[in-house]
C-alpha cells in the first residue's frame, strides 16, 4: 500500500497510477527476449550503396524542400568520460603514485594537447582554491577541439554540422538539444555567445530549442523483492527512464525529417566532409523511400484496397527488399490489411559501421509475433545467450549502430505520426544498482533507437567508420579526429 506522501509524489511527477502499476509489473515478470532470425549483414539487411546511388541520394537531399530538424541527445554528464581520472585522484589522495602508462599518467603527459588546457587556468588552479569541475559538466560544454583562433565544444561542432546539411532554402537551421535541467543555463549562455559568429560564417539563422527529459518518464526503483524502493524519509526512489524516454521529446518536434546524432560524435572541421556527405546520403535515401511508400498508399486509396495480385506482389517485394519485412502467406483480404499497416509507419534510415570492437547496438533481422520479420537494433542485454541461434547471430554480426539516424515522421497525408504508438513496450531493460549502499533494481524504457522505434520501417545502410568518432574517455580527445599534434 502506498502512503499519501508517495501518492502525492507520483502525482507530482505526472505519472499515471496505471503507468506506475505497469512499471511494478514489469519488474515482476521481466522482459522477454526477441526472436532473432539472423544478424543483419551486407548479404541481407544492410544496404551497401554504389557511387552512383550515393550521388543520387545526395542530389535528392539537396533539392528536398521539407522541414529538417537536427536532434541531439546531450543530457548526460561527463562523469564516465573522466572515470579513470577520478580513480587516479582517489589513489593519489591515499598516498599512491600514478602508474606509468595508466590513463591518468597519459593525461598528465599530454596535458598541453587538450583544447581545454590553458596556462593561465593551470596557474589559477595552483594558486587559488578553484577547480574546473569537468567531471560534473555535460560533454556538450567541454572543449573538444583546438583551432588556430578558437576552441570548440561538441555543441558548437553540431551547430557547424547543422549549417552544412540541415539549412533550408530560407537559411534556417533547426535544432533540438535535450539537456538536463541543471545544465540548461550553461547551454543557453554558450549558444548566445557563439550564435552570431556561426550565423555570419555560414550565412544562416539558427533556431535552437533546449528540452528536458520529462519527470513523467522516470521509473520507480524496487528492492530485490520487487517492492517499491523507499528512502529513509519514506519517499519513493525514482530513476531516469534511459534514453528511450526521449521519444516524448522527439514526438513533440514539428518536422518532416529528423536527423539524430549523439552529442559526443563530432570531428574537427577539417575532417567533416565525409560526415556531411553521408548525412545527406541518409537524408536522400529516407526521402526517396518515403515517396515510394506514399505512392503505394495513395494507389491503395484509389483502388479502395481492391488490389490486383500483381500490385500486392509488388508491394510485398518492396517491403521485403527495402525493409526486410517478409509477410507470410495469408488470405487475400488479410494480406492487403497487413501490407497497408506495414507501409503506413514512420521511416528511419540507420547508418551502420563495420564492427571494430566499439560498443554499440547491433543490427538484426527479427521474427515478430505476427509472423512478419523486421530490422531491429538490439543491445547485448536483449539477446538470450542460452539460445544457440541467438548466440550464433550475435557472433555473426559484422556491423553496429553508431547512433546515426535519419527519420521521416509524417504520413502520406502530411500528418505527424504519433511516435508513442509505434513502440514495443516489451523491450525494456532491468539492471541491478544500489542507493546509499542498499541494493535495488532499476528499469529503463525501450531504447530510443531500440524498442522505442520497433514499429517503424527501418533500413540499414553501411557508412564509413570516419563518420563515427565518439569521445567516451578523455584520452579519446588525443585521437587524430580530435587532436592537432
Amino acid at each position: 500500500m502506498l502512503s499519501e506522501q508517495q501518492k502525492q509524489q507520483i502525482q507530482a511527477r505526472g505519472i499515471a497510477v496505471e503507468t506506475f502499476e505497469a512499471q511494478l509489473e514489469n519488474f515482476k515478470k521481466g522482459f522477454p527476449y526477441l526472436n532473432i532470425e539472423a544478424a543483419a549483414t551486407p548479404a541481407k539487411g544492410i544496404k551497401v550503396l554504389s557511387g552512383d546511388e550515393q550521388a543520387k541520394y545526395i542530389a535528392a537531399a539537396d533539392k528536398y524542400a521539407g522541414n529538417v530538424c537536427k536532434f541531439v541527445p546531450a543530457s548526460g554528464a561527463a562523469t564516465r568520460m573522466f572515470k579513470d581520472l577520478f580513480e587516479a585522484a582517489d589513489k593519489l589522495a591515499a598516498g599512491e603514485k600514478l602508474k606509468e602508462g595508466s590513463p591518468a599518467a597519459k593525461f598528465v603527459e599530454n596535458i598541453t594537447l587538450f583544447p581545454f588546457f590553458d596556462a593561465k587556468a593551470i596557474l589559477n588552479l595552483t594558486l587559488y582554491p578553484k577547480a574546473w569541475n569537468y567531471g560534473a559538466m555535460p560533454k556538450g560544454l567541454i572543449q573538444f577541439h583546438k583551432y588556430e583562433n578558437e576552441n570548440r565544444t561538441p555543441f558548437e561542432e553540431h551547430l557547424v554540422e547543422g549549417a552544412l546539411y540541415a539549412k533550408d532554402a530560407n537559411g534556417d537551421v533547426r535544432m533540438v538539444v535535450t539537456v538536463s535541467v541543471e545544465h540548461q543555463k550553461g547551454f543557453e549562455e554558450l549558444y548566445e555567445q557563439v550564435k552570431e559568429k556561426y550565423e555570419k560564417r555560414f550565412n544562416c539563422k539558427y533556431h535552437v530549442t533546449f528540452t528536458n527529459q520529462s519527470p513523467a518518464t522516470d521509473i520507480v526503483a524496487v528492492d530485490m523483492e520487487n517492492n517499491p524502493f523507499t528512502k529513509d524519509d519514506g519517499s519513493l526512489l525514482f530513476r531516469p527512464g534511459g534514453h528511450g524516454a526521449l521519444l516524448t521529446n522527439l514526438n513533440d518536434i514539428d518536422a518532416d525529417v529528423l536527423v539524430i546524432k549523439n552529442i559526443d560524435n563530432v570531428v574537427k572541421e577539417s575532417l567533416l566532409d565525409e560526415t556531411i556527405r553521408w548525412k545527406k546520403i541518409l537524408v536522400g535515401k529516407a526521402v526517396e523511400l518515403q515517396e515510394k511508400v506514399f505512392a503505394y498508399l495513395k494507389k491503395m486509396d484509389e483502388l479502395n484496397d481492391n488490389l490486383p495480385d500483381s500490385l500486392v506482389a509488388e508491394i510485398k517485394g518492396f517491403l521485403e527488399d527495402e525493409f526486410c519485412v517478409a509477410v507470410p502467406q495469408m488470405p487475400a483480404a488479410e494480406l492487403v490489411r497487413v501490407i497497408r499497416t506495414k507501409l503506413d509507419r514512420p521511416v528511419r534510415i540507420c547508418g551502420m559501421v563495420k564492427n571494430e570492437g566499439e560498443p554499440g547496438g547491433g543490427p538484426y533481422v527479427i521474427l515478430g509475433e505476427d509472423g512478419t520479420t523486421s530490422l531491429q537494433i538490439l543491445e547485448a542485454a536483449q539477446i538470450d545467450k542460452n539460445n544457440p541461434q541467438a548466440l550464433n547471430a550475435m557472433q555473426g554480426a559484422t556491423h553496429f549502430n553508431p547512433v546515426d539516424l535519419v527519420c521521416a515522421v509524417k504520413n502520406y497525408k502530411g500528418e505527424k505520426y504519433d511516435l508513442l504508438k509505434h513502440t514495443d513496450p516489451q523491450t525494456g531493460f532491468i539492471s541491478e544498482k544500489s542507493f546509499q549502499g542498499r541494493p535495488l533494481k532499476a528499469q529503463e524504457l525501450p531504447g530510443l533507437w531500440n524498442g522505442a522505434m520497433s514499429d517503424w520501417n527501418t533500413q540499414f545502410v553501411e557508412t564509413p567508420l570516419i563518420t563515427f568518432n565518439p569521445v567516451k574517455t578523455v584520452l579519446d580527445l588525443l585521437r587524430e579526429q580530435h587532436c592537432n599534434r
